[in-house]
């Protein structure tokens, strides 16, 4: 598949960044530790890899999904092969009792990398599965930098999110609170992290949708005034890793905006991915018209399409890396920006946080507005947007 072609780009962004710190990269890969935490989603699969060909001295790798895993490590025995390095793997949840014994047992890790996160905005949709992101995305992030910096760490490391610069949706709020974490425990840990736009057909997202639709014989359906930067699976590592280890202590890494990376429609891609596949897009005015008419049309080449406009809980109208109060350097790597921070936090702020996530829990019970007023009461600017329409509800 084209990645490039399907997202409108003709190049891929950090050619230039990595070319010119390749032989630098190799040389701190080579002789180090790493621990991948949610090695086996989209970005945490980029980053092993990315790893993975500049042969590290120790290379494990920990995801609570065994299947992932398995196709992971297939997947680098199929094409790059093997390292002399210790490569392993490991079936386990982060938060768990055999994490830490792990942690204990074959470090001290030299890059402690977290890519697990809850990261789709449809997260929003009840209270459940909203603390479970307060505890994926900001708990279990603090936990693991502790043991990291408890084991002798040089370095922690774990991906953010282009919606956490002006949240309106609670996952871009979750990791922005997260980053104000980290800022705390960055008085003791040295840490990077790295703000990026969509990852093109990561899993579970609307692209990789696309594929399923297409292997299924379903309608595409998709957004028609929704745009967004999108960068390739690949890229999403080399930014991941470049932020890892050449990142100073709070420094966010993001790609800059140029002809290379700009907005596109997802009904864009959609029309381009079928024309790829030969197909011609279909129009459909309804979901019901579309299901319907998949079966003719596809026989005669044409893929029923419905592309509506967005009106879901949790949409940003436009995507940004950064937001006027932040100190940004623009001039350090050719094709990326980095937001320096001071070590800038509320210490009350965050203790009321986790202690009214503590009270929801003995309590057993809680709302999905107390979660939102909890955000709020951090994040005073937080613009969450609630139209009681989910991405749930859509085909």
């Amino acid at each position: 598949m084209d990645y490039l072609s399907l997202i409108g780009r003709k190049s891929p962004l950090f050619d230039v960044d990595i070319v010119q710190r390749d032989l630098h990269l190799r040389e701190l890969v080579r002789g180090a530790k790493f621990l991948v935490i949610g090695g086996a989603g989209s970005i945490g699969q980029a980053v092993v890899r990315e790893i993975f060909k500049r042969n590290p001295r120790v290379l494990h790798v920990v995801d609570i999904s065994e299947n992932n895993m398995v196709e992971l490590v297939r997947d680098l025995r199929s094409t790059a092969g093997y390292i002399e390095g210790d490569f392993r793997t490991f079936a386990l949840d982060c938060g768990s009792q055999e994490f830490e014994s792990l942690m204990s047992s074959e470090g001290p890790y030299d890059y402690v990398l977290n890519l697990s996160a809850l990261k789709h905005v449809r997260s929003e949709k009840d209270p459940f599965t909203l603390l479970r992101m307060i505890d994926v995305n900001i708990f279990n992030t603090v936990k693991t930098l502790r043991l990291a910096h408890q084991g002798g760490a040089k370095k922690y490391f774990c991906v953010s999110t282009d919606k956490a610069a002006n949240p309106v949706n609670m996952m871009g709020a979750s990791k922005r609170i997260m980053e104000l974490f980290l800022m705390r425990e960055s008085q003791n840990q040295v840490i990077s992290t790295a703000r990026f736009a969509n990852v093109a057909f990561s899993d579970g997202s609307l692209l990789h949708g696309f594929n399923q639709r297409f292997a299924k014989r379903q309608p595409f359906s998709a957004p028609s005034d929704i745009k967004r930067y999108f960068v390739t699976p690949q890229e999403s590592g080399e930014l991941c890793l470049m932020s890892c280890l050449l990142g100073e202590n709070r420094d966010i890494f993001f790609p800059k905006l140029s002809e290379k990376l700009h907005l596109i429609t997802f009904s864009e891609i959609a029309v381009r991915y079928l024309e790829q596949y030969g197909f011609e897009p279909y129009l459909c005015s309804s979901e019901e018209e579309a299901r319907l008419e998949v079966g003719r049309l596809i026989s005669l080449k044409k893929w029923p399409c419905y592309f509506f406009e967005s009106d879901t809980t949790g949409e940003k109208d436009f995507e940004e890396f950064f937001t006027e109060s932040e100190d940004v350097d623009m001039s350090r790597f050719e094709s990326l920006g980095v937001i320096k921070n001071d070590a800038s936090f509320d210490g009350a702020l965050l203790d009321n946080f986790e202690a009214m996530v503590s009270k929801m829990r003995k309590r057993g019970s809680w709302s999905k507005a107390e979660i939102v007023d909890l955000f709020f009461s951090i994040l005073p600017d937080f613009s969450h947007k609630e139209t009681g329409k989910y991405l749930d509800q859509r085909m």
